[in-house]
């Protein structure tokens, strides 16, 4: 945990005119291992944990995501928004091969790496937030009322979701 706050502590430096958001869990230790590489620096602001709404409301205005969150690695990808999955390993492995997410562990300096790689390439960032998300395109719920309409004979079903197969990309 430390190793990431430091990350977040150099990114807020080496990019002073970004704002970091950073709703940190309650845990004591997570708290006192991350606080204090980030806690006076003057754009990062530390939040509790968010209501879902305003965690999402949140997750729209950022530009990329650093999270080690399993849902947070399928919502915002439907957001178009690149995201760092500070983690070895993930239970989503399909958003990694679809592109829409990057594992890149808890090192320091290969956070910040890819962090600075989404933030000074614009290819970069268009790749990961541009590629097509497997967990859906967010428009289930147009789907779910067509299909509904099609089953009560007053319209027609439109096109089911279905995600490029990746091995053709």
């Amino acid at each position: 945990m430390t190793e990431i706050g430091g990350a977040v502590q150099d990114l807020a430096k080496k990019y002073p005119d970004h704002t970091f958001a950073l709703p940190l869990h309650l845990n004591p230790k997570v708290r006192e291992a991350v606080l204090p590489e980030v806690k006076d620096l003057r754009n990062v602001i530390i939040t509790d944990p968010l209501p879902y709404d305003q965690f999402t409301a949140l997750l729209s205005m950022a530009h990329i995501v650093l999270t080690d969150s399993g849902g947070v690695q399928e919502e915002a990808p439907s957001l178009g928004k690149p995201v760092l999955v500070m983690r070895e390993n993930t239970e989503r492995p399909e958003a990694v091969v679809a592109g829409t997410v990057k594992l890149v562990g808890t090192d320091r300096e290969r956070i910040v790496a890819e962090a600075s790689n989404l933030l000074d390439h614009e290819a970069a960032y268009a790749a990961m937030a541009n590629a097509v998300n497997p967990y859906g395109d967010g428009k289930a719920a147009a789907r779910a009322v067509a299909a509904i309409a099609a089953l009560t004979g007053v319209g027609e079903r439109v096109a089911e979701f279905e995600p490029r197969d990746t091995e053709q990309q």
